[in-house]
Order: structure tokens, then C-alpha cells, then sequence
């Protein structure tokens, strides 16, 4: 399966390929041409060397310069043909396994780690694309210079022929032993690079981390480790072709000991002319050629074909979120919300059991529960990242499953918990989701966010660089970023992740009365540790294991004295702010 996937990209080059595989079936056939010349001129023009023709010898050099140049203009474009035909075909494959990636949902990503993915777009793919440019047409013409060669050395003379296919054999059984050793040790290769470029890409990512924890020398020996790993590996790969690559070498220079041997003696017992065994020695490199270059091709043929397995086996995973086979398109939400008997839970942990509650159009949810109480799975799974084991969850009264990914993601704006900012400027990371939007839009969408007075203090204000992944920016201003991205949607449906946890009380309060005042209002879902920041909702929903312990508004949980009264008293005290306004 992985090498049809691989033809179904690289027979959008056929044209070219057929082309490049034409003219090594030409550029090999007229490779004969000058051995036969040679053998003409030794034994017909010079002869014993009395009345040399020169006209003719002129005429016969110049038609070998003429096939040499020939050849030499038919192998320049086919060199192109397949260079060309390699990029073409690498573009469409970097794009397809790019756009496969995007299509990947998030349990995908949980199991694979960035760099290994990003091995498979660089080093893997740069190994299928070397096999396209060179090692595809350097085997095919190989393998025919051998055969034409054969022909030719028979048609010369039978027995200097049997006595060079004396050769093959041994060829043919060092040719199996290579590949049969050779295959495993690339593979191992490729995990082991795999496994150095996500610690290298993780480390670096994390450097501000090694730093504050001053564990650089830790993570240099826990990279010598990967490393040693690494070279181990390329170092047992090399040590097959060690062996196996100065056996050919030496078959090769066998062919031309046994032409100097049964050659130089039929020669002087006069079996074959002097310029028939020219001949011969002149068809020898096409024998030699393929000999030494075959233990070279056998590591490139292998190294190809695992960086293709390595590739098909990351592309091919089916993801657990699929869309429908036939979506109800709704480009606009209201923004209902209900779910119904939602269970959810992951390698046999419950994460969510039995939730059940209905939000209107407009309403603004609190969520609040301990750390790890699946406060923001049931986010994601109305996100439709994950799907629920049992139950489901109505938007407009569909259900998710039915409804496209599309305008299902489209009609909601999220600030995520683990705020992502792009390298980008801080215009272009507002505008994300709305890359067209005008600049006024921009700017309504970071006062809303209460982002506005400190990107204007920025040195380029909104045109400002953002290094990657926000680094500069502190935690509140990342995460008033991330709420400006999501509001500039418009969406039906807002969800702030714990976004105002990084944020002062007061910028908190601005934020909330900003979002309050929306002329579109949205449905809202805050997830917060702090009372502050959902006191105000129309609905507080209180997780503690998976499930709703409590329900109801700020009024009504404080009556209650249960999980909500408990973590109110915590950060206020037992006096008469219960009603804080």
C-alpha cells in the first residue's frame, strides 16, 4: 500500500519520466557505438600499419565525436527530465502529507511528537525525492548497460563472454545478502532520527525551562544519549556496505583480469583479432559500472523505500473524528447548547459521566471544578475535538456529529488554555481567523480584549513581531491576544479557557463588563478557578469527577454550601461579600 501511494504521486510525472527512460534506452544504446568504432579502426584502417586511410580514420573519429556529444546532449536532458520530474513530484507530496497532517484530530497529535512529524517532511521526503532524481533511472540504466553489454561481448566472441558470466553468480548472491541485511538497519536509522529531531526541536522550544532550572548539562547528556543513538545506527548501516560494497569492487576488477587473461591468450593463439578484444575492453566499463555502483543503489533503494513506510504509516491513520458522510450546513449558530447523558472517558479513565444541561442563546456558562475534574473536555468535545462515548450534544438541537467541521468550528471563537501565538504580527495573530478583516475590526476586537493600551506601547504598535509562541509577551497579554483572535470571529458561541487567569482583578472586571456589552451577544462559556470571573454568569455549572455536583447561579450555589460556597469562603472569607457585585 505505501509504494501505491507512492506511484499515485509519481505518476502525475509520466510524461517526464517515460522521457528521462527513453533517453537512457538511447544514451545506453549508443554507448556501443564507440567500442565497435575502436575495434573498426585497430584492426581495419590501421591494420598492420601500412596504408592507414587517413580520410577515413578522420571520418570514423569524427563520428565518434559526434555519438559522444549526442549522448552526452541526451543524457543532460534526461538528467533534467528526472530532476524536474523529482521537485515536481516532492512539491505534491510535501502539500499531501501537509494537508493530511491539518486533517489529523487531537488524539493523533497527543500520540506523535512535533519532530517526528517533522522528520517525515524533511529527511524522508528528501530521501523519496534523491530515489526520483538519480537512483531510479541510475538502477534501470545499469542493469540495461549490463545487459547491452553482455549482448555486445557475445556477439564479439562467445567464450570471453562465458568466461566473464562466470562473474554473475556471485554477483547475484551478494546482491541478496546486501539486501536482505540492509533493510532493517535503515529502518532503525530512521527511528533513531526520528527520536533526535523532537528531542532536539522539544528542548529547544523549552530552552527558557533547561535555563531556569539551570539543567543544561543534564539535557547535553540526555542528547549525547540520542545522538550516540543515532551515529550507532548509521554506523551498523555502514558496516553492511563496508562488507558488501569492496565484494563488488573486487568482481568488477575480476572482469578485467579475465579479459587480460583469456583475452591476451586467445589474441596470441590468434582466436580473435586485436581489435576484437578492444572491443571488449571497450564494453568493459559497462560491466564494471553497474557492479560497483550496486551496493551503493541497494542502501539508496532501501533508504527510499523506509522513508515511504515511515511516511504511509504517519498519513495513514485513520483520526476518530470523521465528518459526516452527509453535514447539515448551517453557516450561522444562535448559540443553544444542550447536552444530553454525555459520557466521555479515554484509555478506560472516565473523564465526564452523565452530564446533562441546557444553555439559551446568549447565556453566559461558568464552569468551575478542581484540576482534572473535565472542565475542559466538555469544551472540546462541544468543539467536536474529541466525540462522546455515550450521550450527545445538541447546537441549534443538532447534533455535532452531524453537523459540518467546519461551521461547527467556524461559529465558535476560542481562547485555549495553553495560549499559541504564531510568529507573526500581533494584527496578523488577532486577524486569524478573519485574515481579510479591515484594521478597524482588528483594533475593536483588542479593546474588547483590553489588549488595545499595550500593544499601542509596543515598538511598532500592531505591526509589532511576535517571537514564537508569544515570547516577550507576558502571560496576560498573551492570553487578552488569544480573546481578541477569538471575539474577531463574531462567532455564536465564545469559549475563554481559563483566559483571565494571567490578568489583574481590574483588567478582569474590564474585560467582563466588554463582553457584556457586545451588540451581538454571544453564548458564553468562562472556565475559571477564580470566583471573579463567573459570578456574573447566568448559569454556573460545578464539575468534581466527571459529573455536575451543582448547578444554578452565584445567588443560588452560596445558598447551597456545597463545592462552590467552599471555594468562595477560600478566596473571600466567611463575611457578607457572598452577593459580591
Amino acid at each position: 500500500m505505501a509504494m501505491k501511494w507512492f506511484w499515485s504521486y509519481l505518476k502525475k510525472q509520466k510524461g517526464k519520466i517515460i522521457l528521462g527512460f527513453v533517453l537512457v534506452i538511447i544514451t545506453s544504446i549508443l554507448a556501443i557505438i564507440n567500442p565497435q568504432i575502436i575495434g573498426i579502426i585497430v584492426d581495419d584502417v590501421i591494420g598492420d600499419g601500412t596504408n592507414v586511410n587517413m580520410t577515413l580514420l578522420y571520418q570514423i573519429i569524427g563520428l565518434m565525436l559526434g555519438v559522444t556529444l549526442l549522448r552526452a546532449a541526451c543524457r543532460f536532458i534526461m538528467v533534467n527530465c528526472f530532476e524536474i520530474a523529482s521537485q515536481n513530484m516532492l512539491y505534491d507530496l510535501r502539500d499531501g502529507v501537509y494537508r493530511n497532517l491539518l486533517q489529523k484530530d487531537f488524539t493523533f497529535y497527543n500520540k506523535n511528537r512535533t519532530g517526528d512529524l517533522m522528520s517525515r517532511q524533511t529527511g524522508d521526503m528528501m530521501a523519496i525525492r534523491h530515489f526520483v532524481a538519480q537512483v531510479m533511472y541510475s538502477l534501470f540504466e545499469n542493469v540495461l548497460l549490463f545487459i547491452i553489454a553482455l549482448i555486445m561481448i557475445f556477439s564479439v566472441d562467445i567464450r570471453i563472454a562465458f568466461a566473464m558470466l562466470l562473474v554473475i553468480p556471485i554477483t547475484a548472491l551478494n546482491t541478496y545478502q546486501q539486501s536482505k541485511s540492509i533493510k532493517p538497519k535503515f529502518a532503525a536509522i530512521r527511528e533513531h532520527f526520528s527520536s533526535l529531531n523532537a528531542f532536539a526541536q522539544e528542548n529547544i522550544s523549552g530552552n527558557r525551562v533547561v535555563k531556569a532550572f539551570a539543567k543544561e548539562e543534564f539535557e547535553k547528556e540526555k542528547f549525547n544519549i540520542e545522538n550516540d543513538g543515532y551515529r550507532d545506527a548509521e554506523m551498523e548501516a555502514a558496516t553492511v556496505w563496508r562488507k558488501y560494497v569492496p565484494r563488488f569492487e573486487l568482481l568488477s576488477n575480476m572482469l578485467v583480469f579475465i579479459l587480460m587473461l583469456v583475452g591476451g591468450i586467445m589474441v596470441i593463439k590468434g582466436y580473435i583479432s586485436l581489435g576484437g578484444m578492444l572491443t571488449i575492453n571497450g564494453y568493459l566499463w559497462m560491466l564494471n559500472t553497474p557492479l560497483r555502483m550496486m551496493g551503493w543503489l541497494i542502501n539508496d533503494v532501501y533508504r527510499f523505500s523506509t522513508s515511504v513506510d515511515k511516511i504511509y504509516a504517519t498519513i495513514s491513520e485513520e483520526p476518530d473524528i470523521k465528518p459526516p458522510y452527509k453535514p447539515i450546513v448551517k453557516e450561522r449558530l444562535e448559540g443553544r447548547v444542550e447536552f444530553k447523558n454525555v459520557s466521555y472517558y479515554a484509555y478506560d479513565d472516565v473523564i465526564l459521566k452523565d452530564i446533562n444541561f441546557k444553555i439559551e442563546p446568549g447565556q453566559t456558562v461558568g464552569i468551575i471544578g478542581s484540576t482534572g475534574s473535565g472542565k475542559s473536555t466538555l469544551t472540546n468535545l462541544m468543539c467536536r475535538f474529541y466525540d462522546v462515548n455515550d450521550g450527545e450534544i445538541l447546537i441549534d438541537g443538532i447534533n455535532v456529529r452531524d453537523m459540518s467541521l467546519y461551521d461547527l468550528r467556524n461559529n465558535i471563537g476560542m481562547a485555549m488554555q495553553d495560549v499559541f501565538l504564531f510568529s507573526d504580527t500581533v494584527e496578523g495573530n488577532i486577524a486569524y481567523g478573519r485574515p481579510h478583516c479591515s484594521f478597524e475590526e482588528v483594533k475593536w476586537a483588542a479593546k474588547v480584549a483590553n489588549a488595545d493600551d499595550f500593544i499601542m506601547l509596543m515598538p511598532e504598535g500592531y505591526d509589532t513581531i511576535v517571537g514564537e509562541r508569544g515570547v516577550g509577551l507576558s502571560g496576560g497579554q498573551k492570553q487578552r491576544i488569544s480573546l481578541a483572535r477569538a471575539l474577531i470571529k463574531k462567532p455564536a458561541i465564545v469559549i475563554l479557557d481559563d483566559t483571565t487567569s494571567a490578568v489583574d482583578m481590574e483588567t478582569e472586571t474590564q474585560i467582563q463588563e466588554a463582553l457584556t456589552a457586545l451588540e451581538n451577544k454571544e453564548t458564553v462559556f468562562i472556565i475559571a478557578h477564580r470566583i471573579s470571573s463567573i459570578k456574573d454568569a447566568d448559569i454556573i455549572l460545578v464539575l468534581e469527577d466527571g459529573r455536575i455536583v451543582e448547578q444554578g447561579s452565584h445567588d443560588e450555589l452560596i445558598e447551597q454550601e456545597g463545592y462552590y460556597y467552599t471555594v468562595f469562603t477560600h478566596q473571600y472569607g466567611e463575611f457578607d461579600q457572598r452577593r459580591i457585585v
